[in-house]
Formats: structure tokens, sequence, C-alpha cells
């Protein structure tokens, strides 16, 4: 395990492969329209893996890498407790079940799609995975919004992604350079009252 990348800390449990195996399974088997809802709960709040800050920090990193980012924390999150074999265990894990299912049920949908009810139902799971997801940013958010950077930060998003609508890279380029820009201000402010005082 690499004990650099996650610090230890009493209450959080070290997972070896089968565990990430198995909870991982468990997260693509529960994680109907999407499972990062669902990865904050099982993998902080459940397994006791991750810390919320740390959680929230390597969700960060996954987004802006290429692929998707439950898979993402699957392939940091295996390899930093049990090394490539916990990558890969984790990453299978999540994605068994899942494909199984959703070939099987795509072929049932294939037969039964002009069918009202069978579409009514797909905007139901639509609408109640956007919901999931709203509540868990909140939730991601908590620790977060004790700053004012944060706010900022959050403002600026909102603007580039849904006003502009930037693409997410350069969005991202633009708030990391903005962030570094009022960090690195800041800092030297206060290293100039420091002096003064």
């Amino acid at each position: 395990m690499n004990t650099d990348a996650i610090p230890m800390q009493q209450n959080l449990v070290v997972p070896n492969c089968k565990t990430l195996f198995l909870g991982f399974m468990k997260l693509g088997l529960m994680g109907f329209g999407g499972v990062l809802p669902l990865a904050r709960h099982m993998i902080v709040e459940e397994q006791k893996w991750l810390s919320s800050d740390k959680f929230t920090d390597l969700l960060g990193v996954c987004q802006i890498l290429p692929g998707g980012n439950i898979v993402n924390m699957a392939v940091a999150i295996g390899y930093d407790f049990a090394g490539a074999k916990g990558a890969f265990s984790a990453v299978f894990g999540l994605m068994l079940a899942p494909t199984v299912i959703v070939i099987s049920l795509y072929q049932i949908y294939v037969n039964f799609q002009e069918i009202q009810l069978v579409q009514h139902m797909i905007q139901g799971l639509a609408a109640a995975a956007a919901g999931l997801l709203f509540a868990t940013g909140f939730k991601m958010l908590k620790p977060l919004m004790k700053k004012k950077l944060t706010y900022f930060t959050i403002l600026l998003t909102i603007i580039f992604m849904l006003l502009i609508k930037l693409p997410l890279a350069l969005t991202l380029l633009i708030l990391v350079t903005v962030n570094m820009s009022v960090l690195t201000f800041k800092r030297h402010s206060e290293q100039a009252n420091n002096i003064q005082e």
C-alpha cells in the first residue's frame, strides 16, 4: 500500500483485493443512473476506506483525467491499497455486474421500448439519478465551504459551464489559474504584512 498517498487514520480501514472487488461490485450493482452519488457513501461512510476530504480531493483529480470518474477512482483507490492487483480488482468488481445486467436489459428493452409505461419508467429513473447526483454534490461541498474562494470558484464554474458553455478542460484550466493567482497574491500580502509588523 502506498502510505504516502493515503494517510492512515485510526478509523479508516485498509481493504485487500477481495474486499475491493466485493465493495466495488456492490457499488456497481447499486449505482443505477451513475454510481457517484453512492460511491461517497460506500467509500467514506460505510466501508471507511477514505476520509471525506480525501474522497473529495481524489474525485477532483479523477475528474480531470480521461475516462469515467468512478472508474478512475476505482483504479486510484485499488492501486493505493493493493497495487496493480487492487486496481484490477476494484475496476473488475465495478464493471462486472453492470455489464452483464446492461446486456441483458438491453435485449429486453429492444423488444419493449415502444410501450408507454417503459418510456415513463426510464424518464423517472433519469430524474432520480439527477437528484442523487445533486444531493451528493452538496455533501461534497460541505467540507469545502469554509473559504470565500470556494464560493467564488463555484460562481465562476456556473458562469463558464452553464452560461458561456466553455468546454470542461478550458474551464478547469481557467479555474486553476484563477485559484493559484488568488492564493499567490494572498500569500504575498500576508508575507508583506508579516514583514511590516
